[in-house]
């Protein structure tokens, strides 16, 4: 069977982001990086629901712990910052959360501010992403 892309072509509105938000601890993301990155074959995005900006150590603290749990090796290209986040509606069981990196997309795409964590790594544990070039989201609630 063939993966289909994933359409999103509509995104919750606002209050719509608010309420799906609500519950909501974290949500990791996991494709796969551009094919000359052969050390780090899969492109991690951490969302962090929380519009604060996280000291130096406390993000390493959790990058730490999300690569311990999730079986993560060879982070690189790290780039964690507040950013702007979309989320698009598709026929998945949950919102796609959407990195919003071009200005128009900012100005276009309803968004929330989360704490974003971005980096090429490798990991065992998702092997969609790494040898089937599939893109996957889990969330996590409180």
């Amino acid at each position: 069977m063939e993966a289909k892309a994933i359409v999103t072509d509509t995104y919750l509105d606002s209050l719509e982001i608010n309420k799906h938000l609500e519950n909501v601890e974290y949500i990791i993301m996991a494709c796969d990086a551009p094919k000359h990155f052969k050390e780090t074959p899969i492109h991690f995005t951490i969302f962090l629901n929380t519009r604060d900006k996280l000291p130096k150590d406390i993000q390493d603290a959790i990058l730490d712990k999300f690569l311990q749990e999730q079986g993560i090796t060879k982070p690189a290209e790290l780039m964690s910052q507040l950013m702007p986040v979309g989320f698009g509606k598709s026929v998945q069981d949950t919102p796609m959360p959407l990195l919003l990196v071009k200005p128009e997309d900012q100005r276009t795409i309803p968004h929330d501010v989360m704490f974003v964590m971005d980096f090429l790594a490798d990991s065992q544990n998702f092997n969609e992403a790494k040898n089937n070039a599939l893109t996957g989201w889990s969330y996590s609630y409180n």
